[in-house]
C-alpha cells in the first residue's frame, strides 16, 4: 500500500492535505472505547513524512466513501475488456495512451467537467512532494529453501549458493528486497509485482546448468519465472552425480 501511495503522489505531482480511507487493516487497525480511530503505524509514518492527514470512513456508512469504487468499473469496461497485452510494460503503455486520449479528455458524468481541465485547476492546491523520498524498511526473518530461494509476499527470490545460514534477514523497501546473511548483504532484487513469481539473479548459481537444459528455469542468469504449472525436466542420473561430487568437493569431503 505504501508503494501505491508514493506512485500516486508522483503521478499527481503533489500530495493532498487529507486522504479518506475505508476501514481496511492496512489503514485502520480499530477504534478505542471513546471512538478514537487507531491507524496503522506504517500509514501514520508515511503521513507524517509526506504531510497529509488520514481520515477514516464512518463505520457502516457506505455513503461516506463517495463514488470511489465506480471508476474501477469504468476502467474495466472501457479499457480492459476486449484488449490484449503482451506484458506489464505493454499494459502500462496502452493505459497511459487511453488515459490521455479517452479517460482524462472526457466530460465527467457527475461533475460535468473535463477531467484534465478540472485537475489542472485543482493541482495547485496539492502540497509539494517531500525533498527527501520516503523509504520504509520492513525487517523479517525468512528461511532459505533447499533450492536457495526466499519467500517474500508470495514471491520467491534467490540467494547465492554460498549463503551459509538457512535463516536470513529480509529488508523490504518500496522497490527493493534486500537479503542479509549474518549482517552481510548477499542479494538485492527489485520487488516483483503480483504473486507466484520466482526471480533468480545472475551469478547466484555456481554450477552450470546441465547440457540438456531446454527451459528458462534451468538457465543461469537474471530471470523471472512463473511458479504455477512449472514442468519438471527429466535428467540423466549422471547429472546428479556430477552435482553431488561438486558439493562434496566444495565442502572438503571425499571426491
Amino acid at each position: 500500500m505504501i508503494r501505491c501511495h508514493l506512485e500516486a503522489f508522483a503521478e499527481l505531482g503533489g500530495i493532498p492535505a487529507q486522504i479518506l480511507y475505508d476501514r481496511m487493516k492496512t489503514a485502520v487497525i480499530g477504534a478505542g472505547d471513546d471512538g478514537h480511530i487507531i491507524y496503522n503505524r506504517q500509514l501514520l509514518d508515511l503521513a507524517r513524512h509526506c504531510g497529509f492527514t488520514p481520515r477514516a470512513c464512518a463505520a457502516y456508512r457506505a455513503k461516506t466513501k463517495g463514488k470511489v469504487e465506480r471508476p474501477f468499473r469504468y476502467v474495466r469496461d472501457d479499457f480492459f475488456l476486449g484488449e490484449a497485452f503482451r506484458d506489464l510494460a505493454d499494459l502500462n503503455q496502452k493505459l497511459d495512451g487511453w488515459r490521455a486520449s479517452v479517460a482524462n479528455s472526457r466530460r465527467h458524468g457527475t461533475t460535468r467537467r473535463i477531467v484534465q481541465e478540472a485537475f489542472q485547476q485543482e493541482q495547485p492546491a496539492l502540497r509539494p512532494l517531500p525533498e527527501i523520498p520516503y523509504q520504509a524498511v520492513l525487517r523479517a526473518e525468512r528461511r532459505v529453501t533447499r533450492d536457495g530461494m526466499v519467500s517474500v509476499d508470495g514471491n520467491l527470490y534467490s540467494v547465492p549458493d554460498s549463503t551459509q545460514r538457512r535463516v536470513v534477514e529480509v529488508q523490504l523497501t518500496c522497490d527493493q528486497v534486500q537479503i542479509l546473511d549474518q549482517g552481510r548483504l548477499v542479494a538485492v532484487h527489485p520487488v516483483l509485482l503480483g504473486r507466484g513469481q520466482r526471480r533468480v539473479a545472475a551469478g547466484h548459481r555456481r554450477y552450470p546448468p546441465p547440457g540438456n537444459a531446454k527451459n528458462e528455469r534451468q538457465r543461469d542468469g537474471d530471470q523471472i519465472i512463473a511458479v504455477p504449472g512449472a514442468a519438471v525436466t527429466r535428467r540423466d542420473l549422471a547429472v546428479y552425480d556430477q552435482v553431488a561430487r561438486g558439493l562434496a568437493a566444495s565442502a572438503g569431503g571425499p571426491r
